[in-house]
């Protein structure tokens, strides 16, 4: 099959090109000034429908002599409830705080699906954590596949499944979390959230029995290697902040190499992105920071 690539070049020439990629694909490149920002929608076998990712992808020509243009690094930046594969690159200045940095970053969407293989029938998990990367590889053969290249992170519900995903499949060096719904429980739910008990039956199954044990991360920490480095940050005045603080201190009790930060802040995006540079900046990566004067 052919895959459709439509590429806007400083935003005045559309070029449409054919590129065999051995299945059925169509994106959208835009160059920036400094890197590539792709956006992807890919047939998905374990979902059975067409799926959308956006990418950024560094430039060779702008970032520093000692960054290679082939084994990226790469980190899988995980979205919260209600929002989607856009939403990084539409509420933060990530495509500049990255400008000069050596990374691949892919945002996929899991909609309000907990990054979970959910109880209704939609394998959001396997879609993520086990079709995406192998798509992704075929999109950039430069992108790495080692662990130690590897990162993942997350706000709110993507802060869960960020830490959900490196307990489960071992192949992440870092993962962090900004604001995370780590303390996924039957009482956080209840407590703290709006959303309808059909609704977490259907994403989790029975909230009373065997079904939620399974989700949390305290029971998922058990099978974990301890190779992952995790980086965890909640706001005090967050809504999260105590079952967060309980979750981080029973996660470090199980032996989890937790960096856990907190400050001033609430469930916004001025904080994550605030958050998300500090990521950056601990990431075992050569990230060059903007220049401030001020």
């Amino acid at each position: 099959m052919l895959a459709f690539i439509e590429i806007e070049v400083n935003l005045n020439k559309i070029f449409i090109l054919k590129q065999k990629l051995g299945y059925p694909a169509f994106l959208t490149f835009r160059k920036e000034n400094t890197m590539a920002f792709f956006q992807i929608e890919y047939s998905s076998d374990v979902l059975g429908q067409y799926r959308q990712v956006d990418v950024i992808y560094p430039d060779r020509d702008q970032i520093a002599e000692t960054g290679s243009d082939t084994d990226i690094p790469v980190l899988y930046l995980l979205h919260g409830m209600g929002g989607n594969h856009n939403s990084w690159a539409f509420r933060t200045n990530i495509q500049r705080l990255l400008r000069k940095t050596n990374l691949i970053v892919i945002m996929p969407n899991s909609e309000n699906g907990w990054y979970t293989n959910t109880n209704y029938g939609v394998k959001y998990y396997d879609a993520i954590a086990k079709e995406l990367p192998q798509v992704m590889q075929r999109f950039f053969p430069s992108m790495t596949k080692k662990r130690e290249k590897t990162f993942i992170a997350g706000l709110s519900m993507g802060g869960y499944g960020s830490f959900k995903l490196a307990l489960t499949t071992n192949n992440f060096a870092c993962a962090g979390s900004f604001s995370g719904a780590l303390g996924l429980s039957v009482e956080m739910i209840t407590d703290e959230t709006s959303e309808s008990k059909e609704y977490w039956q259907g994403v989790f199954g029975d909230l009373e029995g065997k079904d939620i044990e399974q989700h949390k991360l305290v029971n998922l920490a058990k099978q974990h290697d301890k190779k992952t480095k995790f980086f965890a940050w909640c706001g005090l005045e967050d809504f999260l902040f105590d079952s967060q603080n309980k979750a981080v201190a029973d996660l470090k009790a199980l032996g989890l190499d937790i960096d856990y930060r907190t400050d001033h802040g609430r469930h916004e995006w001025y904080y994550w992105e605030k958050q998300l540079e500090a990521y950056l900046e601990w990431l075992p990566i050569d990230y060059v920071k903007e220049e401030r004067l001020s």
